[in-house]
């Protein structure tokens, strides 16, 4: 099979094609012909030598695929061989063959194209575990959503409107807060040239936001901590701006603010189980009736990978970036 090898630490040239055998899978686990895979911030990282793969995961890059299951594991009673699917995996999705857990599958959305569907898996696993699981956003409570337009910002934003909370968010630019709003976000504020924590502020009269999901970190913790209201949830998912940050306590113990967050790669495949069934019983009657899309901003051909990471790291993009094979 084609798959997409990180040839060395580096820029988006290192991304080269290669012929690698054809994975095969493991007890519990379906071979699926791969149709299209996402391109996730994470990969960058891997690419550039700053996030290794988990121990026994493929170092092939790529953390969702779409396609067709082409072979069972022993033990794989819940998918049959033609089945249409969508995967979260630990790596090994830039290749025509992937490998996957059997739970952490789910059907191709009803009305969805199958390359399309490449793009749920790792912002929607992500977004529930974060928001809704860690950060137990309720009906009318409200939320500020960071980088809005990014995969991850386009699906929260969309949950958690079509599930009844407030939404703002921030963007670099006007046209990406334009997108956010369309979304369903009521105000979305150019961090560039607006002050979030007062905008929020305003916003909500001066209570601050239930839940804030933060993928920015760095020197966002302490403004976060400002734009919270009293019991609220500050979840952080990912470190743009770095790992380390004060934290003024007395604040935190004030108001009573939880600080929680988490990474997915690395959890046991029971974990994204769990998470795969919420996301059928709850998320999957929206993708169906079109209420929640993932957006997608561009497609390119498997071995133009390279080219996708550019754009990537160009942030131009408003939502998802996918490989087709």
């Amino acid at each position: 099979m084609v798959a997409i090898e990180i040839r060395e630490p580096g820029e988006p040239d290192v991304l080269v094609p290669v012929e690698r055998p054809m994975p095969s899978p493991a007890a519990g686990e379906v071979l699926i012909k791969v149709a299209a895979a996402g391109v996730n911030r994470p990969d960058v990282f891997q690419r550039r030598g700053r996030y290794a793969p988990p121990p026994g995961a493929s170092d092939i890059p790529g953390l969702e695929v779409s396609g067709v299951i082409e072979t069972l594991g022993a033990g794989v009673i819940d998918w049959r061989v033609g089945d249409s699917v969508c995967a979260l995996v630990t790596g090994g999705g830039y290749a025509e063959y992937c490998v996957a857990p059997s739970p952490q599958c789910l059907p191709i959305p009803r009305g969805m194209s199958i390359v399309i569907a490449a793009a749920i898996p790792e912002t929607f696993f992500t977004v529930w575990t974060n928001v809704f699981d860690r950060g137990r956003l309720q009906q009318g409570e409200s939320i500020l959503v960071h980088g809005g337009s990014s995969g991850i910002g386009t699906t929260a934003i969309q949950l958690a409107k079509a599930r009844g909370s407030r939404v703002f968010a921030t963007a670099g630019s006007a046209e990406k807060c334009a997108a956010c709003e369309r979304l369903g976000a009521e105000r979305a504020i150019d961090y560039r040239s607006a002050d979030f924590v007062a905008s929020v502020r305003e916003l909500t009269a001066g209570r601050g936001v239930d839940v804030i999901l933060d993928m920015v970190g760095g020197d966002y913790f302490a403004r976060n901590i400002e734009a919270l209201a009293v019991e609220g949830r500050l979840v952080e998912i990912a470190t743009l701006h770095g790992v380390t940050a004060e934290v003024n306590l007395q604040a935190i113990m004030q108001r009573r603010l939880t600080i929680t967050g988490s990474t997915l790669r690395p959890r046991p495949v029971a974990d994204k189980g769990v998470i795969a069934a919420a996301l059928w019983e709850q998320v999957w009657p929206l993708l169906e009736s079109g209420a929640v899309a993932p957006v997608v901003h561009a497609t390119f051909p498997l071995r133009d990978a390279a080219e996708a990471h550019r754009v990537m790291e160009s942030s131009v993009h408003i939502g998802k970036l996918l490989l087709t094979t």
